[in-house]
């Protein structure tokens, strides 16, 4: 049950990391970054691991886009 709540969220966060790709939109993954966080909480008490590895990538993408925007943009 938690692997699927971990991936619900994974879902919701990656949809709301889509149109943070956009320029002037790189702030939205201040927002993303702690969803995709409590994911990965969720998942790691799972015993499954498909919902802590896509949390990990949506993380892994919010914080490199942070990263090429400066932390804003």
């Amino acid at each position: 049950m938690l692997n699927i709540a971990s991936i619900i969220i994974g879902v919701i966060a990656l949809i709301l990391a889509i149109p943070a790709f956009i320029p002037l939109l790189g702030w939205a993954n201040w927002v993303v970054v702690p969803i995709a966080v409590v994911g990965l909480a969720l998942g790691a008490m799972s015993n499954r691991t498909s919902g802590r590895n896509l949390n990990i990538v949506v993380i892994v993408i919010g914080v490199v886009r942070l990263m090429l925007g400066g932390g804003i943009i």
